[in-house]
């Protein structure tokens, strides 16, 4: 390729969400009260878990854990968004963009393996309730968080890393809110055919085979619980897994979309509003869903609330 009709990308623009100055700023409005409302419904959560001694259990400890998560997750796109909204240019440096990359999906790696956890844990709950406490323990429970944290970060980091080395030739314009993997790939100047089969196929395994074990551990869930023969036991377990059900329809019904069916059939703008779904509004949703049935929560959410207005009062 001819040295003079490349140069050094060192920066890229996202375009995000074009239009006029008025649609900027209720667009701007818009994600800061959901960015503000994700931080302090995860962190009261958190709080909830840290506070409370009824919460000091694993099934409340997972919890806590994908609080945080949620609020890392959610803070690796949106603070940039905002910033990118009021910005004329609307750029982000190379190394910006790629550190965004990875901790995306490094995050959203994570996520899944997490939610998986808490099924395995709603299992032995409810199917094995007599051996429950000797196999999660709060040791196990640290080991098992542990690991989706280091597996989740160690899965797209070769991958990415290969991407970074990529030469970047042409326009550096992004149609995104982020920078996500096929427009960085669409910007590259050198054939990528292996480093995208593998970051898809390492993506594809985490999704498919995190929402495969989901699966099947709430059938076996729903099995026992059909065999409860009071109504009110049958509640309660129903009770206790559907939150959970619901945020993993949610995640999983919109990641499967962009990143395991072919994502040539989207077009740009159900790209971003995929993305939105599962980055930006799932987040803020979780801490009303995982509260809204459990009562344990409900009485520890209240107290800190209760401790917050003391201590701004005082």
């Amino acid at each position: 390729m001819n040295k003079s009709a490349t140069h050094i990308v060192t920066e890229f623009v996202l375009l995000a969400f074009p239009g006029c100055s008025e649609i900027q700023i209720v667009l701007f409005s818009l994600f800061l009260v959901i960015y503000v409302l994700t931080l302090l419904g995860n962190g009261a959560i958190i709080c909830a878990v840290r506070w409370d001694p009824r919460l000091h259990t694993p099934m409340y400890l997972l919890l806590g854990n994908f609080a945080f998560l949620e609020i890392w997750y959610v803070s690796s796109t949106v603070p940039n968004m905002l910033a990118n909204i009021l910005s004329k240019t609307k750029t982000i440096s190379f190394s910006g963009c790629f550190l965004q990359f990875y901790f995306f999906f490094s995050l959203g790696a994570t996520e899944c393996l997490l939610l998986a956890v808490i099924a395995y844990d709603r299992y032995l709950a409810i199917c094995r309730p007599l051996h429950y406490s000797s196999i999660m323990t709060g040791r196990f429970c640290v080991i098992l968080v542990s690991l989706c944290w280091m597996i989740g970060f160690y899965s797209h980091s070769i991958s990415i890393f290969f991407i970074s080395q990529l030469p970047f030739c042409g326009l550096n314009i992004i149609d995104h809110f982020l920078c996500d993997v096929e427009p960085l790939l669409a910007l590259s100047c050198a054939p990528t055919p292996i480093i995208e089969h593998v970051f898809h196929s390492v993506s594809s395994l985490i999704i498919i085979l995190t929402m495969l074990y989901i699966l099947g551990s709430y059938f076996l869930v729903l099995r026992d619980v059909l065999r409860i023969p009071s109504s009110a036991g049958q509640q309660k377990a129903f009770s206790t897994c559907g939150s959970h059900l619901v945020v993993v329809s949610l995640f999983y019904g919109t990641i499967m979309v962009m990143y395991v069916s072919p994502t040539s059939d989207n077009s740009v703008a159900m790209h971003k509003i995929i993305t939105l779904i599962y980055s930006v509004v799932t987040p803020v949703l979780n801490p009303f869903i995982y509260s809204l049935r459990n009562r344990d929560m409900k009485s520890a959410l209240h107290q800190v609330l209760c401790v917050t207005r003391i201590i701004q009062t005082s």
